[in-house]
């Protein structure tokens, strides 16, 4: 099923202002297809991810799946956070055996789709071990394989590797490869980083400081998997960087105000390595 995004806007307002966090945002993504949100911090690409989940509603515009328009969660769409959002209290089958548990799936079945998703993840034979027990990484895999056991349409994923060291997020981003492969899940992955959104997508929708808009696409015609030390992949990380960096330039020239000049060169230095290229 197609996922239609058409002239989607977003406003917020408060006692005070009132906030245009996305405008005149149009995307259609294809079934199987995985793609990547980029832009600076603040520009709506969290926002625009919630949209499509059905957790907020857009002000403006609609978003349609398969032809139905979205209008509040649903099955066809999972959603993986930044943070795991996993149960202390239960045993890791357990964590991921939940969704399944409230939709009423029947015990044995759950449970074989548990141990499924499991294995997927490398994470069998910690089965019966509690979330506390776990690293980041494999907390981050719990949540993937619970998200996965739902067999829905499309799975949303918002910076679910941010707070990760860069070894186990190099893992994790080969192994999502590898799942997307096995499953032909539509995925859409929002990010900040550059090198993460070309090592994983198929298009990378690179989004304008606010109010959030589509800047610029990039298709990602490179062989999988993929890994960081590719040169084809340098190449296209540093095309997107430049449409991204200016784009964070005006977020933060905005926030330094009088103070841009003094601070410019320690900030651009620090844009860079915030973006994830040392190139």
């Amino acid at each position: 099923m197609s996922l239609i995004i058409e002239n989607v806007g977003k406003r917020f307002i408060t006692k005070h202002k009132k906030t245009h966090t996305l405008e005149n945002v149009n995307l259609e993504i294809k079934p199987g297809e995985f793609v990547c949100l980029l832009g600076p911090s603040g520009c709506g690409k969290s926002t625009l991810l919630n949209t499509i989940a059905g957790l907020e509603k857009c002000t403006e515009g609609r978003i349609t799946l398969g032809g139905k328009e979205i209008k509040g969660a649903g099955p066809d769409r999972a959603v993986m956070f930044q943070e795991s959002a996993l149960f202390p209290w239960l045993r890791v089958i357990d964590n991921v055996e939940f969704g399944m548990k409230i939709a009423g799936v029947p015990k044995e079945i759950r449970r074989e789709k548990a141990l499924k998703y499991l294995k997927m993840v490398h994470l069998t034979k910690f089965q019966n071990s509690f979330i506390h027990e776990l690293s980041g990484g494999m907390k981050q895999r719990v949540a993937l394989a619970r998200a996965l056991t739902l067999d829905s349409e499309v799975l949303l994923m918002d910076e679910p590797f941010a707070a990760l060291d860069s070894q186990t997020k190099n893992i994790l981003q080969l192994e999502v490869q590898q799942i997307w492969w096995e499953t032909k899940k539509t995925i859409v992955f929002v990010t900040h980083n550059v090198e993460e959104a070309v090592l994983l997508a198929d298009r990378v929708i690179v989004m304008s400081a606010n109010p959030g808009r589509i800047k610029k696409e990039f298709k990602i015609q490179l062989a999988r998997p993929r890994v960081l030390e590719n040169i084809d992949l340098a190449y296209v990380i540093s095309d997107v960087m430049k449409a991204l960096k200016e784009e964070v330039e005006k977020v933060a020239k905005a926030e330094y105000d009088n103070d841009w000049n003094i601070e410019k060169d320690t900030v651009l230095s620090n844009i860079d390595s915030d973006l994830g290229v040392g190139l």
